[in-house]
This record gives C-alpha cells, structure tokens and sequence, in this order.
C-alpha cells in the first residue's frame, strides 16, 4: 500500500514537473516570437522592390537636340546585370562577399569573425554584410548602426534571398550602391569617372570601381586618387587571390595609373540658359519631379546661334577689358550679356548672363537691373506715333529747365553731343539720340502714360512716372528690354519670352507644353512705323557701323549716365538680340564706353554669325501705311533721284505732300 503510494507521488511530482517544463517552453517560445513579431512587423515588405523605380535624371536639350545638363538628386542609370563587365562583377564579388553565390543571404561565419572583433573593440563597429544584406539595407533600413538593425538586416535579406535570384540581387546591388562623388550605380561611377558606359570598362577601371563602396568618400579619385588607386591594387590582389585575373594580369593592371575622364571638356553647355531653365521647371512642374522624375526638357535654345553668342561676348569684352586697362583702371571685370529672341515663337534661342557662370552664376541677361538710358527712347516714340505724331512732327531741340527737380533744384538736362539742332524731326531726333527732344515728347504725352504704355509693351518692373523716363533711368532687366522690342518687327505683338517648349516624362509621355503669352501691344502700322525709325538709327545716326552686315536690320543705342552701362537692342525681320555691358557694382566703364561702342560691336558680330545662314528678309509692311522717299536730313519728300534719299513710312493720308 505504501509502495503505491509514493509510485502515485511519484508520478504526480513527474507530472507537476512535465506541465511545469511545457509553460516555461511555452513563455520563453511566447518571448522569441514576440520578440520576432516586434522586430518584423515594421519591416517593409520586399515585394515593393518589383515596383520600385529609382530616381532618374532629367536631361535637358536644346532645340536641335544637343544635350545641355543634367538634373539630379542622385546621379543614377539603370542598367541590365549582363551589360556589365565579367571583371566588374567578379571584382565586386571577390571584394564585397565571396560566398555570395553560396549563402542565403547571411554569411554566419562573416558575423560570428565581425561579433568577436566587436567584443574585442569593446563596441559595436559593423557586423559582415553581404551583398544581400547591403541590398536590404539600402532599399529598407537607415545606416545607423545598430544590434536590432542587423537583426532586421538578416530577415529581411533571407526574405530576398527566397523571392529573388542571386543575378537579380546583384543587379539591384550594382544599380543602387553608392560609388562616391554623386555617383550611384556602376553606370553612373563610369561616366563620372571615366567618361564612359560601363560596358567599355577595362579591367583596371572595373578594380577600381569595385574597390570604392568600401568607403565612397574616402576612395573617390575626383577626392583622394593616391587612396583610390592604391584601394584598386588591393582589389586586384583579391581579384588574383580568388583566380578571377593572372599573375600577369595582374602586374599589368596594378601597374597602369588611374586616367580619369576630363570633366572641363563636359562642364554644362549655355550654363546661364539651363539654370534659367531650371529656375522656372521648378516653378511649373516642381522640384521633386523635375530631380527626381528622369525627365526630356526640350527648350528653345538654338545651339549654334548660342555659340555665336558666347564667342561674341568673350570677344567684346576681350576689346572692352584692353582698353580699360590702357586708361590705366585696375581689375575692370567688365560683364556683358547677352540674349536672343525668335521674333515670330518668342522662344530664347540664345543667352549669356556674364563672362565666367563658375565665377559668377548671376545672371546679367535676366536678373540684373539696370538702367537702359537711350534704349528706352523708342517706347516714347512708340506712344506719341500711337496718338497721331508722324515721322516728320517737329519737335524743338533747345535748352530747357524743368521746375522742381527729385532734388528740390531746376532740372537742366542737356544732349550727350553737348549741341543742339533747334526744330528737329522725330525721326532725326530718334536716330541721332538727342535727349531734349525725346523729354519734351515725354512732357506732351504724360510721364505716367509713357509708363503705361512701356508695361503694354512688356516692361514689367515698376517704372518711375518722371520726365527722367525718357532717359532711361528706371532700372530694367535685358530679357524685359529686349521682349518689348520684339514688339516692332513683330507687328504690334507682345509675346512673353519663353525657354521650354515641352517636357516628358521618363516613358515619352508629353507631362507639360507652353502655351505662349500674346496679346496685341500697339497698331500694326505703329509697330511698321517704329521698326522703319529704328531702321534710321542703323542708316542715318548712332548705330552706323551696323550697316556692315548689308541686311534689313533696326536698333537703337543706349547709354548711361557717366557710361555705368552700355547697350544696343536691335532685329532683324527673324531675330532679335539684346546686349548689355557694363560692370556688376555700376561704375564707369570709361569715357567714350557709349552703346555704340561697346554694346554695338558685339550685337554685330553676334547677328553677322546668326544671320549667315539666312537669306536677306525684309520688314513687314502693312496695308494701312505707304512708302515715301525723303531726305532724311528733313524727313520731306524727296525733289529728285539725285540727292541722298531714303524710305520712310506713313499711315495712309498722313504723309508729307
């Protein structure tokens, strides 16, 4: 009886033990899967990597089809895993994770080695990763180091290593990690470093891409490239420890120096253009997509008027910068800037907003404000042509006094010549740029009007409603000076200047178009009217050496006070172009520095290059004006063939008998 007993106690005490074991397994299971769940339920989910597109870069063209820049956050092409060299995905292999193609996804021994010398380092540095392990953390996790990141680093790399295969891992890999210097993707390392796509890459240039995701920063060439080219030699040695190159391999490759690509030859074409171009895509489409979306930006610019631009600007201020120095002026830095503008489209076909963008990325051609001196004249005779004034209206060219200056005192203004012509026409007193005249025109139409009128034209900076309007002295932007222009030729049309045409998206889909700006800004035959005016200015006053170019082409000079600035706006029937020289902080460029000649020798070298490929054009004329012989010292009608003549336009019924 006593036996069965303690047998029974027995058994209940096994049982007690047995149920005892089974909750504790039980909790401590109930832990490591908590633990699980509180570690994985965050985790992304790697099925978003099918979707997953990485931000490209926009690229942006010019109207014939020369890429201009490139736009990015991150300088990243995808490319297909076999378009890659053997060496450069040996070499990353063989650098990065030898067992690659035989873990899953997490190399134990590599941890267990890495967890020691943490214990050793008394701190956690960075467990082993693979190149699974640096897929998941790339795509999913944040850099910082951390016990519980790794964790999550290994399951979600065992969850990659299930869904892909080890050639669709390796092409995230070499499509996603950072090479330095911007570069993300072995495509986009290629190009920077070496000029090239990565399909081209020799072997030397395979080792040293492959050697640089180590440490980027550190081992990039454009930083470092005594680092970068020894950091190459130990990849080659790997490359030749695994069997992957020879000894003789090798000792060639080790031997080669590290040739990068010349990045002065690729700096961004029209640089002033395709950071305009960029400042207003990010006002109409917005940054993000216009970074990040991989888009084509096609704009206006023309690429050989842009060159022809450029040359001849360098080329004026190379003349300007010699004669300020031989007047004995130190470190002048004259700037000039000029712009170019499709009469018919409003679209800027060419731009340069100073001498060096790299020193000096303002840009003179569409942020600076500057006074325009004489080159405003012509919105003044553009109105008073608008309320009736003909070519031959008389206006007196004498001294005068106005009461009440901005100072307080009379002001005396006076012509730049220092003379006066007593009754002198408008359209002498246009051409031959004397102040008085163009004043008392302003002081018969109203400083206010002229205002108005100049904003109806397309100035759009607020303009000081004084008699000193007439001499141009409210500041203006070029772009603004030379749109108004455009009006002339254009017929009596406004159309706002513009630099895209269209943009689309990284599958060709058109995401954005212009729709230019028009309106009507004055009559057709004022508009004539004016452009056979500016017409004299080239054949009969102040831009006399225009008249080399043998074409159809109109203008007016400007210069201001003390010669702080210097411009000549003028076109042709197709192209209109704007130039301004003058010095960033106004200053005088020198005595005689007028618009004639500083501004005017550019403006001719530029449209002698735009216009050589074109046929002589000629101006418009509408049905509602007739042409008429004068003498252009009087503006009346020609007596005979024999003395000098030349063509003046008139709305019907008010020409000269």
């Amino acid at each position: 009886m006593k036996h069965f007993v303690i047998s029974d106690k027995n058994n209940r005490l096994f049982s007690f033990r047995k149920i005892c074991i089974i909750i504790f397994a039980a909790f401590i299971s109930g832990i490591i899967a908590g633990t699980f769940i509180a570690l994985t339920r965050d985790l992304p989910q790697i099925r978003s990597l099918e979707s997953f597109r990485p931000a490209g870069v926009t690229r942006i063209y010019s109207a014939d089809g020369i890429l201009l820049s490139e736009l990015y956050l991150e300088k990243r092409e995808p490319v297909q895993l076999k378009t890659i060299p053997y060496y450069l995905k040996a070499a990353l292999v063989a650098t990065e994770d030898r067992t690659f193609y035989r873990h899953s996804g997490v190399d134990i021994k590599g941890i267990l080695r890495a967890i020691i010398k943490d214990i050793i380092a008394g701190e956690y540095a960075e467990g082993a990763s693979t190149i699974t392990q640096q897929v998941a953390k790339t795509f999913f996790l944040t850099p910082k180091k951390s016990l519980l990141r790794k964790i999550k680093e290994a399951i979600l790399s065992f969850q990659l290593e299930r869904r892909y295969t080890k050639d669709e891992i390796m092409e995230l890999y070499v499509n996603q990690i950072y090479f330095g210097s911007g570069a993300y993707g072995v495509e986009s390392a290629s190009k920077l470093y070496f000029g090239k796509s990565a399909k081209y890459l020799s072997l030397t240039e395979c080792a040293m891409i492959a050697g640089l995701p180590k440490s980027p920063s550190r081992f990039s060439p454009l930083i470092n490239l005594n680092a970068a080219q020894k950091r190459r030699n130990i990849v080659l040695k790997q490359m030749l420890a695994t069997g992957i190159i020879s000894e003789t391999e090798y000792n060639t490759s080790a031997g080669n120096p590290v040739i990068l690509f010349n990045h002065e030859q690729s700096r961004v074409i029209a640089p002033y253009f395709t950071e305009y171009v960029k400042n207003y895509l990010e006002e109409v489409i917005g940054a993000s997509r216009l970074y990040r979306g991989g888009l084509t930006v096609h704009t206006t610019l023309l690429s050989n008027l842009q060159d022809a631009a450029e040359e001849s600007s360098a080329n004026g201020i190379a003349a300007i910068a010699k004669r300020m120095k031989k007047r004995g002026m130190s470190n002048p830095d004259p700037q000039c800037a000029l712009i170019a503008i499709d009469i018919k489209t409003g679209g800027i076909v060419a731009m340069t907003g100073g001498n060096d963008f790299y020193k000096s990325p303002f840009n003179r051609a569409t942020m600076a404000l500057r006074q325009p001196g004489s080159a405003f004249k012509p919105f003044i005779y553009a109105l008073a042509v608008e309320r009736g004034f003909t070519q031959h209206s008389l206006l007196l060219d004498a001294p005068v006094a106005f009461k009440g200056g901005k100072s307080g005192k009379d002001w005396i203004p006076h012509n730049y010549s220092g003379g006066y012509e007593g009754e002198i026409t408008l359209r002498r007193a246009l051409a031959i740029s004397e102040n008085i005249p163009a004043i008392r025109l302003a002081e018969i139409l109203g400083p206010s009007s002229v205002a108005q009128f100049a904003h109806k034209l397309g100035i759009v900076t607020p303009l000081a409603p004084d008699l000193s309007l007439a001499l141009g002295t409210s500041g203006m932007t070029l772009v603004e000076l030379s749109s108004a222009y455009a009006v002339f030729p254009n017929m009596g049309k406004y159309i706002k200047p513009f630099c895209v045409t269209e943009v689309e998206d990284h599958r060709g889909n058109i995401i954005w178009r212009t729709k230019p700006q028009k309106r009507i800004a004055m009559s057709e035959e004022g508009a004539a009217i004016m452009t056979n005016m500016l017409e004299a200015v080239i054949n009969e006053g102040t831009g006399a050496a225009a008249r080399v170019l043998n074409r159809s082409v109109a203008g007016k000079t400007g210069t201001t006070n003390d010669h702080k600035d210097a411009l000549f706006i003028g076109f042709s029937p197709s192209v209109l172009a704007g130039v301004w020289v003058g010095r960033d902080i106004p200053a005088s460029l020198g005595k005689g520095e007028t618009g004639a000649k500083t501004a005017l020798p550019v403006w001719i070298d530029f449209m002698s290059k735009a216009l050589s490929s074109k046929q002589d054009e000629v101006f418009k004329v509408p049905d509602g004006v007739v042409l008429v012989k004068i003498d252009p010292a009087t503006s009346h009608p020609a007596a005979s063939e024999s003395q000098v003549v030349t063509t003046a336009l008139y709305r019907k019924g008010t020409e000269p008998e």
